[in-house]
């Protein structure tokens, strides 16, 4: 098994003119978020998801609790098919700044951007809030109640051991990913940016999604959805229009 087949995930593979997408998943999430946004693209976009490790097929490997270091790594699995024509990233909440840094890397490493660049549910990196506790090493009650406050599933997961130890460990390791991130000062992104919020989303304001303008010289539009951090779900396929036409026409 390659390192690709091990990072990455393609649920329905398109003809290879078709404009690629790849996805990264949020704190705790994994590459099967994305099959229903790679089912409504089919015939736009062929999407390739990201499976971190230590969850799913990949449970036996090491968690990352580092955000560059998961970056670089992601990098380096995605640099062999960067060229000659990147694809696009999509990230949401942790997965945001992954695709944000990942971007980074690659640009430098290769003097190519990516095609677009879609950020959801994740405030600018630079910003940064004060006061509020770390959650990573909380109770397993308190990180549980604090992701159903956001939205997320967790039904049966403090009832079940079984489901204890296999949801936990990684949606810890990412909550250390994401809560020990500092963003390193660089010269900005040249591509066209995207940012989608939920309105009532908690994790970041209508200000700090404006702020990732101070990342791209290209041009940055902000679309915000009713709805919370998850806002996803409810709205997937307006997502997918929106996703499937700045693919093929760009930002307008």
């Amino acid at each position: 098994m390659t390192a690709e087949d091990d990072w990455l995930r393609r649920y329905h593979p398109q003809h290879p003119d078709t404009p690629r997408l790849v996805c990264f998943p949020h704190a705790g999430g994994t590459a099967a978020f994305w099959h229903p946004l790679s089912a409504a693209l089919r015939g736009r976009a062929e999407v390739t998801a990201l499976q971190y490790p230590g969850r799913q097929d990949r449970y036996a490997e090491p968690l990352v609790g580092d955000l560059h270091a998961l970056a670089d790594r992601i990098a380096e699995v995605l640099l062999p098919t960067w060229l000659p024509e990147p694809p696009a990233l999509l990230g949401h909440s942790m997965g945001a700044l992954l695709a944000y840094e990942t971007a980074r890397r690659l640009t430098e490493a290769t003097g190519r951007e990516p095609r677009l660049l879609i950020l959801s549910g994740r405030r600018a990196p630079h910003t940064v809030r004060t006061g509020e506790p770390s959650l990573h090493d909380a109770s397993d009650e308190r990180l549980l109640a604090h992701l159903a406050k956001l939205g997320g599933t967790v039904g049966g997961v403090l009832e079940d051991p079984e489901l204890r130890e296999l949801f936990l460990p990684p949606l810890r390791a990412d909550y250390r990913a994401v809560e020990t991130y500092r963003y390193r000062p660089g010269p900005p992104l040249e591509c066209p940016v995207t940012v989608l919020t939920g309105d009532a989303d908690p994790q970041v304001t209508a200000d700090e999604a404006v702020a990732w303008a101070g990342h791209t010289t290209g041009p940055l539009e902000v679309r915000s959805y009713p709805g919370g951090h998850f806002y996803l779900t409810a709205h997937l396929e307006s997502v997918a229009a929106l996703i499937g036409d700045r693919l093929t026409v760009g930002v307008a």
